[in-house]
This record gives structure tokens, C-alpha cells and sequence, in this order.
């Protein structure tokens, strides 16, 4: 009897090991926080809310994920290290209880132009498995389907050691299924000659519009004493040869007065220079320059399916893998299910599962070609959840940057039930978002405020849904929010019209935008919105489009040089002081000569990873110390860079600063939501929404009548989007179009005129489905937006 009692007892007290249940951070000060205590119960969702800039990202990305990977890097060895970004020690006074971390965020998938959406996931490789074994004819292993393996070929000798030493002959070849005309990337690319040279024109007359390459200077020299053509002969008059060696030319030695030079023709040269580098690199006139002279065209050699002529004939019912991947990937998935194929069951399992991820999280209208740097950051994103889903790894932390970026409130409860699946699974999984219809699903809420900026920084609120509903806390109550449909709508002033608009999926699509009033675009993801808007609008100049595109531009860039505020800031202290302007700029005269204005000295530590560390001598200001003791209104340049636009606004608005140049700019930055934004933040560290609405505010000064906007509500809180609805109307009572293409069903409820795509995706989309006022949809309930937005205004 007694045996029995110590066995219960034994049983029901916990194991030590299973005692570990919460993620405790205590004194997080990055960025903004402030001194943040909170914990976090593992296995469960945890979703992090609040305003813009309240400090979200600082936590979940910057502290908890950021050491999570730091102590995952020091396993390795100093070796392997090397290749891996460096990551500094959070500021963070104890972090326990953490597991490995995977951040599954909204960074646009690599632009390599041979990575594709099945090359970033194991769709392609197990499709070429297959296709090696049931192939007919059979070409090969696996990788004689790969557009990224090239055929190889090579004989030699080989000295075999059996008692007395033979050389025996071998030949090795390797079959790829590179296309030998395009290298696998299904475009080859020309240069368009017009753009070098004026024909018309000698090259004493300023023939060659390349920039650079001035008559007045060094090449001017080369080209004059190279011998090769006259350079007083207009180039349309040139022989074959001269245009030969104008264009061609190897690289020869020349002598001019004197100095040996090299020769090389034009085209060589700019390949060199120009094109081998990365064109976001390139200073904007280059870039523009680029842009225009270089001209892509399908492969004519394998149509623009990447792959030779041997990959292409090996067929499976009648299907090559070029048609297999150019499928739309729901199509594929069923295809798949038809091969009853006992000797690859396994592998026709492992695949089917794959691309049925790919239909389940909403992405079944892309298709396996489809390259991966033409992916919106949400659907990328969703790519990158593809291969967490299938993984066997549980007790894993999963971290995700706004999920349901550019998703219709229909696909939203796929996510949330993606999400769930992660959980269940046994995985902690933190969730940065603004969606009440994500936020209602977590586990457990940390809500983060009050403010953004310098006014953020704390925890308001922890606990359940429940507790954040009856909170006092901005989220708590905006949380069930809804927008109210508008009494009354603006009528047109006139229309923008698109006839047979066929870009992507778009089936002949004849639509008229209605001007001078807030027109919404919206439909399931991959509907085809941005093809009908981007697409098909006529590239007028009267149309200002802002995307959420990255921002060009270095680490050096920050908001104040982007909006261009820096200049009548520098204008303003430069009259203050009697000094030059270039005194006040980081990438001039008044640069801290350490670090040259960049206010962090990287040091390259060889084979191990590199670090950087602020600037000892400007302390990370930027500037050289004699500049900062010139002042304006009291405060020296660094100080105005590291306020918040508010802060600024108000110190050039009245007062011994003022200067009505500069305010103009950061009312506009305050009109979009951006006030917390410090004037010398770096751009590469705002996030697409942020990025928006800098260009947006940038874009408001120029006289474009209309202006596209896609999704701006990213990254807003339920609290910012009136203001941004508030921003949306004075711009159209301003004698503006306004044209947004969105999911956010407020904004639906505010729009005068909504036109409705679908009614799926991909080839099940592309139609017009709904156009009219959002009252008629909400009566209509005849499309899915139509049922949500009727749900959401509680019609």
C-alpha cells in the first residue's frame, strides 16, 4: 500500500526540466524601452500591439530574437562566425528561458534572378527528383533538370596505384539543365546603342551621352589619340571596323603624348563599370542611365523557361518540369495527387504536401517560376512560413514581423489558422501586429505605449484578450473600433480609363477610376490589384504612385536628407552662425574625420565577423567638434537631428529658429503618421509602412493630380488609421485623386467609389466583380469583400 502513495507522489511532482515554462526579459532598454520587465509563457501565441513606434520591433526583434541568434552564432567556430552578420549584445539586464529563434519577416526575398519561388522552397528539388525517375526519355540525374547546373565536360588522364603505377584515360562529364544562351535566367539582355551615342553627331561634338565620359577630360585623350577613327567624323558615317573598335575593341595598349594608356571599346567598358554592379548602388544619374540603355528580352533559345532543350523533351504525361513549374501551384498540387506511382510514393507524398501548404496559406495562384524578388513582402513572407510548416522542429520560437500584411480579411483566418498550427505544435510563437482579428486569437497580449517615439517605450498592458478589451490602453479602446459607412459620398469629376488591360492575370479588363474622389481597389491576395493599378494606369505624368518599395539609399540616409529638410536646416544655422552650409552636413566639410560622418567605425576583423561600434571621437554625433559648437535657437546641429519630428516642428515654427522652409516639410511628416520619427533615424531601419509614408509626405509637394497608394494602413495602429483616413480626405478636398488599393476595411467604409477584383485568385481572378459606392457592396454581400465589410460595419 505504502509503495503505491510514493509512487503517486513521485509522479505528480513536476520534473525538474519541464519547470522552464516563460521567457523572462528584465531591464530591456534598446532603442526606446524603457527599462521593460515582462514574461512571456513559452508555447503559446503571444501577439505584441501598440502605436507605431511604440517600441514592438525593439523587443521582439531587437532583444529577444537578436540574442536568441547571438548565442546560437557563438556555437559556432570563429571560422564560420565570419560569414555570419554580427550581432551586438542587446542592452538587456537578464534574458532567460530563451529557445532557438526564427524570424519570419517581411524582407523582400533575395532579387537573384535564378532564385525562384521553388528554388527559396523544396518544391523544385523534389520535382526534379521525380522527374529523373519517371522522365521519358531519361536525360539524367536530378540536376539535368536544374536551370542553375550548367553541362560540364572534361577528359584527362588519372594515375591509378595497383603495384606498378597506370595512367588511365577518363573523361567526366555532368549533365545540367542550364539553358546555354541565357544561363538559367530565362532573359538575355542587350544594350540599346541609341542610348550610348547621338549617330548624328562626331565625337568632338559630344557624340557618346554616357555618363562620364566627357571629351574634356581623360577619355577625351584616349579617343583622340588612339588612332583607331576620326573623331570629327559623325558616327553614323563610321566603317564597319571603326564602329567595331568604337563599340568592341579588346583592351590594347596605346601611347598618347607620351603616357601609356589602355584602349578598350565602349561596351566592354560599361559592362565593367557599370553593369557588373548592383544597380541600387549606383549614384541616381548612373542608375537612370542603366535603366534606360539596357534592354531585357525573353530568351528566344528556351522561351524564358530557363532550361535546355534535353530538360525540356522528358516529359510525365505529357508534361514537361518547364510546364510542371509554370503551372499555377494548385493546378501542380493536383496533378501531383493524379501520379499513382508506387516507386516514388514517398517522394509524390512529400511534395504533394508541400505545394498543399502553398493553397492552404493562400499562395496556390503563384507558380513555381515565379522569380522571388518579384514577391510583395507579405507574400514572401508566407514563402518563408512554407518551409517552418513542413519542419520537424518543435520548441522552437517563432518570430513574426505583421503577418497579415496584404491579406484580405478572407485569407486572414488562414493565417490565424497557420499560426494556431505552429503553436499546437509545441512552439512559442510571438506575433507583432495590428489586426483586432489576429490580436483575438493570441494567448496572451503585451500591449506597448502609450505613445510612439520617446513617449513609448513601456508596457501598458499584459494578460488576455479579454483584459486588453476592458483596459484602459489606446489599443483596449480602439479594439472594437469599426468604421461607420459615410453618409454621404463625393461625386466624380471626371474618370481615368483602362480598356483590355491584360498584365499578369487580368482577363481583359475595362474599368473607369473615377478622379477628384477616394476610390479603394481591393479583392483577395493575388486578384490582381496591383496589376490593374501598377500594370495598366497610362504612365502619365500627372500620376504620383507610392509604393512600399525600399527607399534607395545608404546608411547614411536618415529622413532629413531624404525629404530634403536638411537644406533649410543647414541654410538656417549657416545665417545663424555666418558660416558655410556644408559646415552642417555629415557628408561634408563638417564630417567627424574618424568615421567620415557615419558616426559607427567599422572594423574588419578578417576571417572573424566585423564589428562596429560607435565613433569615439564624435561619440556617434557624426560631426567634427569644432561644427557642433555653432548653434541655433540654442541647440547645435546634432541635437536638431536627433529630434522627433513633433519636437521639430515646434522648434521651427516660432521663435528665434524659425524658419518656415523647414516647418512646412515636417507638418507634412506629421500629417502622415510619422511624428515619432527622429530627423536622423536611418532609413534602413524604418519598416514598409514607415517607408510609405515617408515617400508619401516627400510626394505631397509635387503638383501630381493623382496619387496611388498601396496599403498604406501597414504597419498603422487601429488608432493611426483615422488619422491617415483624416490625411486621405484633405488630400482629395484639395482637388486631388486619391486611388488605394487596400484590405483594411475602414478604409473600404470611408472610400466614395470601391471596385472589387476577383472572384479568387490567380487565373480565378483578374475579373471586375463589384464597382459602385461601399453601401451598395454592403447591400449587394454578392463578393466576399462585400460579406466581410457588411460583417465588419455590422450591416
Amino acid at each position: 500500500m505504502s509503495t503505491v502513495k510514493r509512487t503517486n507522489a513521485q509522479s505528480s511532482a513536476p520534473h525538474a526540466a519541464d519547470s522552464h515554462d516563460l521567457i523572462r526579459v528584465h531591464g530591456a532598454r534598446v532603442n526606446n524601452l524603457k527599462d521593460v520587465s515582462i514574461e512571456i509563457p513559452k508555447r503559446r501565441l503571444t501577439v505584441f500591439t501598440g502605436v507605431s513606434g511604440s517600441g514592438k520591433s525593439s523587443l521582439v526583434f531587437d532583444t529577444i530574437a537578436a540574442e536568441s541568434q547571438r548565442l546560437i552564432n557563438e556555437t559556432y567556430s570563429a571560422f564560420v562566425q565570419g560569414f555570419m552578420p554580427t550581432l551586438a549584445r542587446p542592452e538587456v539586464d537578464v534574458l532567460d528561458g530563451l529557445t532557438t529563434a526564427i524570424i519570419v519577416d517581411q524582407q523582400r526575398m533575395g532579387g537573384d534572378p535564378r532564385s525562384t519561388v521553388g528554388t527559396a522552397t523544396d518544391a523544385n528539388a523534389m520535382l526534379r527528383i521525380l522527374f529523373s525517375r519517371l522522365g521519358k526519355p531519361h536525360i539524367g540525374p536530378p540536376g539535368a533538370y536544374s536551370f542553375n547546373t550548367a553541362s560540364v565536360r572534361a577528359s584527362g588522364a588519372i594515375t591509378v596505384e595497383r603495384g606498378a603505377k597506370k595512367a588511365v584515360k577518363a573523361t567526366f562529364h555532368r549533365t545540367g539543365g542550364m539553358c546555354t544562351r541565357c544561363e538559367g535566367r530565362g532573359t538575355v539582355s542587350d544594350i540599346d546603342l541609341t542610348q550610348l551615342y547621338d549617330d548624328s553627331k562626331s565625337l568632338n561634338e559630344d557624340a557618346l551621352t554616357i555618363p562620364g565620359y566627357s571629351m574634356d577630360g581623360w577619355y577625351g585623350r584616349i579617343f583622340r589619340g588612339c588612332g583607331f577613327f576620326d573623331p570629327d567624323k559623325p558616327i553614323r558615317k563610321y566603317t564597319e571596323k571603326e564602329l567595331y573598335d568604337l563599340l568592341h575593341k579588346e583592351p590594347t595598349k596605346i601611347k598618347v603624348d607620351g603616357v601609356n594608356l589602355t584602349y578598350e571599346g565602349l561596351i566592354p567598358k560599361i559592362q565593367k563599370s557599370f553593369l557588373s554592379k548592383d544597380i541600387d548602388a549606383l549614384q541616381p544619374h548612373i542608375r537612370a542611365f542603366v535603366e534606360r540603355a539596357m534592354t531585357f528580352t525573353v530568351c528566344p533559345e528556351c522561351d524564358g523557361t530557363r532550361l535546355s532543350e534535353g530538360a525540356r523533351s522528358s516529359k510525365i504525361k505529357k508534361l514537361s518540369i518547364a510546364d510542371a513549374c509554370a503551372m499555377e501551384i494548385r493546378d501542380l498540387a493536383e496533378w501531383v495527387r493524379d501520379l499513382k506511382e508506387p516507386s516514388v510514393a514517398p517522394l509524390l507524398a512529400a511534395l504533394g504536401q508541400t505545394l498543399d501548404s502553398f493553397v492552404e496559406i493562400g499562395l496556390g495562384y503563384l507558380s513555381l517560376e515565379r522569380p522571388s524578388g518579384t514577391l510583395s513582402g507579405g507574400e514572401a513572407q508566407r514563402v518563408k512560413m512554407i518551409r517552418h510548416l513542413g519542419s520537424s522542429l518543435t520548441d522552437v520560437t517563432y518570430v513574426f514581423d505583421e503577418p497579415t500584411v496584404g491579406l484580405h480579411p478572407h485569407d486572414i483566418q488562414r493565417m490565424n489558422g497557420l499560426l494556431l498550427r505552429l503553436r499546437d505544435k509545441g512552439n512559442t510563437v510571438l506575433v507583432v501586429e495590428h489586426k483586432p482579428e489576429t490580436i483575438a486569437i493570441a494567448d496572451h497580449v503585451v500591449d506597448l505605449g502609450p505613445g510612439a517615439g520617446t513617449a513609448g517605450g513601456a508596457v501598458c498592458f499584459e494578460g488576455t484578450v479579454e483584459g486588453l478589451r476592458s483596459g484602459g490602453t489606446i489599443t483596449g479602446r480602439h479594439f472594437d473600433d469599426r468604421a461607420a459607412l459615410k453618409e454621404t459620398v463625393r461625386k466624380s469629376t471626371g474618370t481615368l480609363e483602362i480598356r483590355g488591360a491584360t498584365s499578369h492575370n487580368l482577363r481583359n479588363v475595362d474599368v473607369d477610376i473615377p478622379l477628384g474622389v477616394l476610390c479603394v481597389i481591393t479583392g483577395v491576395a493575388g486578384s490582381g490589384k496591383s496589376s490593374l493599378v501598377h500594370g495598366s494606369i497610362p504612365a502619365d505624368a500627372d500620376v504620383v504612385s507610392v509604393d512600399q518599395g525600399a527607399i534607395r539609399g545608404s546608411r547614411r540616409s536618415n529622413p532629413a536628407t531624404y525629404t530634403g529638410l536638411l537644406d533649410p536646416i543647414r541654410k538656417a544655422f549657416a545665417k545663424a552662425n555666418g558660416v558655410k552650409p556644408a559646415l552642417f552636413s555629415a557628408n561634408s566639410e563638417g564630417a567627424c574625420p574618424n568615421c567620415n560622418g557615419v558616426g559607427v567605425v567599422y572594423t574588419d576583423l578578417a576571417m572573424m565577423a566585423g564589428v562596429s561600434t560607435p565613433c569615439e571621437e564624435c561619440e556617434g554625433k557624426r560631426y567634427q567638434a569644432a561644427v557642433l559648437e555653432y548653434h541655433l535657437g540654442g541647440r547645435d546641429i546634432s541635437e536638431v537631428l536627433a529630434m522627433s519630428v513633433t519636437e521639430a516642428e515646434e522648434f521651427f515654427g516660432d521663435g528665434e529658429a524659425r524658419t518656415p522652409a523647414a516647418h512646412r516639410i515636417l507638418s507634412r511628416l506629421a500629417d502622415v503618421g510619422l511624428g515619432y520619427l527622429s530627423l536622423g533615424q536611418p532609413l534602413t531601419t524604418l519598416s514598409g509602412g514607415e517607408r510609405q509614408r515617408l515617400k508619401l509626405a516627400t510626394h505631397m509637394a509635387e503638383k501630381g493630380g493623382v496619387y496611388i497608394l498601396d496599403e498604406p494602413t501597414t504597419g498603422l495602429h487601429l488608432a493611426d488609421v483615422e488619422q491617415l483616413l483624416g490625411l486621405l480626405d484633405r488630400l482629395v478636398d484639395s482637388g486631388k485623386s486619391v486611388v488605394v488599393i487596400e484590405h483594411h476595411q475602414a478604409v473600404m467604409a470611408h472610400a466614395d467609389w470601391i471596385i472589387d477584383l476577383g472572384p479568387g485568385a490567380g487565373h480565378e481572378g483578374g475579373r471586375i466583380v463589384f464597382e459602385g459606392t461601399p453601401a451598395d457592396l454592403v447591400a449587394d454581400r454578392s463578393t466576399l469583400t462585400g460579406e466581410h465589410l457588411a460583417a465588419y460595419v455590422g450591416a
